[in-house]
């Protein structure tokens, strides 16, 4: 039976990973997205500064191009939030169903015993031993 639970913690450690990598990829899109709303404001800020009666129709021109490319970049980043806040609901969702499974497969003594290895686990397993 031991070997069953490795190939549970392997399976465990696998998906952890893959979570890990999903969430550094979401890190990098931010980054990303942060560093080019703050060259684009740098940039609106530059054309925001020249008295409005010496402005040439090309940088009111581009004045409002900044105005519309920032407010897509914070909706795209806004979207990604959400995006990863919906993955985190999903995976805490399959964790919880993972220890329910568990649960109901190992015996309750198994949790009695105060094992620290199904504890680690699963990290959001609470043990119900009714």
């Amino acid at each position: 039976m031991p070997e069953v639970y490795m190939l549970f913690k392997i399976e465990r450690i696998r998906e952890i990973l893959v979570r890990r990598e999903s969430e550094l990829r979401y890190m990098m899109d931010d980054i990303q997205l942060c560093k080019e709303i703050s060259r684009l404001k740098k940039e609106l800020q530059k054309l925001i500064a020249l008295p409005e009666n010496e402005k040439s129709n090309e940088e009111k021109q581009r004045e409002e191009e900044l105005v519309q490319q920032i407010h897509k970049l914070v909706e795209t980043r806004d979207f990604l939030v959400d995006d990863v806040e919906f993955e985190r609901l999903r995976e805490r969702e399959e964790d919880k169903e993972m220890a329910e499974f568990l649960q109901s497969k190992l015996s309750k003594s198994y949790f009695q015993k105060g094992s620290r290895w199904l504890m680690n686990f699963i990290p959001c397993i609470e043990p119900s031993l009714s």
